[in-house]
């Protein structure tokens, strides 16, 4: 069975807010972060996103004709999943829309040969995520700064189940990399 991980960046403080990335996201790009982030994404061969990453996400990737600015040959090679009620296109490459049965869908595709399905950003997806048994592994960048407000991974409607660390190392600039399993 694949396993469902969800790739997130945030603040030490937890805010995942795409708004703010220019504050605590931009500073510390460093080439052994964006490595970090290009494994994540090479051990996956399907993408889960929300509309809203997935909308900002799709024109710039599946322009990319190399992977000069990071793993475009990957983003645009395999299957793509994006969870919306509203879409009725996507255009992106390999893409599916999945609009009903959400949770249902996702355990069927869990259940298909192949590797980790990744979930990158999609706040809203991960958040109506979080109280099903669907999500596997958590990998998070923790980048040191403290915004104090924000959209927040951990609130209290929406807590994960506890979590077993795998591994923890430190990326340059003070940036963490945490890898984390679900218990079940």
């Amino acid at each position: 069975m694949r396993k469902l991980v969800v790739s997130e960046w945030m603040t030490l403080d937890g805010v995942f807010d795409a708004d703010t990335m220019e504050r605590w996201f931009t500073p510390y790009q460093t080439e052994a972060r964006a490595t970090h982030i290009k494994q994540v994404i090479a051990a996956c061969d399907a993408l889960l996103f929300g509309r809203t990453t997935y909308e900002m996400l799709a024109p710039y990737w599946s322009a990319q004709q190399n992977d000069e600015n990071g793993p475009a040959a990957k983003l645009n090679s395999v299957s793509k999943y994006v969870v919306s009620s509203k879409m009725q296109k996507a255009d992106w490459n390999n893409s599916t829309i999945i609009s009903k049965d959400v949770v249902k869908e996702i355990a069927r595709l869990k259940h298909q040969p192949g590797s980790d399905i990744v979930v990158l950003g999609s706040a809203v997806l991960v958040q109506s995520l979080k109280d099903t048994d669907l999500i596997d592994e958590y990998r998070l960048l923790v980048h040191p700064i403290v915004l104090g407000s924000g959209k927040r991974f951990f609130n209290q409607e929406k807590v994960p189940k506890k979590l077993v660390l795998l591994e923890a190392k430190t990326i340059e600039k003070g940036v963490i990399a945490l890898h984390y399993a679900t218990t079940k």
